[in-house]
């Protein structure tokens, strides 16, 4: 285990994750344990840079070997600019989206080759791997319509068809079944409440939170 916890958030678009790594930076606020929130791609003004071009619709026509290299470098910046700086001061880390999107979105669902993307993933994050895992599994149907009910104009991977975001959620329970210790699915289609209450559980019985 890295000198602070090192927690990440995973699951498809509209899966909750983001609202869940708030409801938990809250939580621990309020019990004074020192953490800090990040999300990938970003977390740097760098990596910010870097996930507007990952994310920003365009008629250019983006690979996918295009898409994980960018990622990788957004994820080079990040951890050591943001990430080990943070555990090695003792504070926790709460991260939305870790390296197993990049196995999820890449490898699963863009069809790259699994070997390349473990080696870049190894690469980027300087052998640095989460301590503990969160993937909020929901149906890719209810994800959209939760992205729809934003109100706000889909970004260029949440525009994907239906089948993408299908693979996606198969890469993802693929994850779970080769790291079950570490992988901890919630279902997401719960109320927000119901999935923090099962965060809390967790986080209580691994980490003592």
């Amino acid at each position: 285990m890295s000198p602070a916890p090192f927690v990440t958030f995973e699951g498809i678009e509209g899966s909750g994750k983001t609202t869940q790594v708030r409801l938990l930076s809250d939580y621990l606020t309020k019990r004074g344990i020192s953490h800090r929130v990040t999300r990938e791609p970003g977390g740097t003004p760098l990596a910010d840079e870097i996930r507007s071009l990952l994310l920003s619709r365009r008629e250019e026509f983006v690979f996918p070997e295009t898409e994980l290299l960018l990622y990788e470098a957004a994820r080079a910046q990040h951890v050591r600019a943001v990430i080990l700086p943070a555990l090695s001061s003792g504070q926790a880390v709460l991260c939305d989206r870790f390296y197993d999107a990049t196995v999820a979105y890449q490898e699963s669902a863009r069809g790259l080759d699994g070997e390349s993307v473990d080696r870049f993933n190894a690469f980027a994050s300087g052998g640095l791997s989460p301590d503990l895992t969160f993937y909020l599994d929901v149906d890719p149907e209810e994800g959209y319509l939760r992205i729809r009910g934003r109100g706000t104009r889909p970004d260029r991977i949440e525009s994907e068809k239906m089948e993408f975001h299908r693979k996606v959620r198969e890469g993802y329970l693929s994850l779970l079944e080769r790291h079950p210790g570490r992988i901890v699915r919630i279902e997401g289609s719960h109320p927000a409440d119901d999935v923090f209450r099962r965060v809390c559980e967790t986080v209580s019985a691994r980490l003592g939170w």
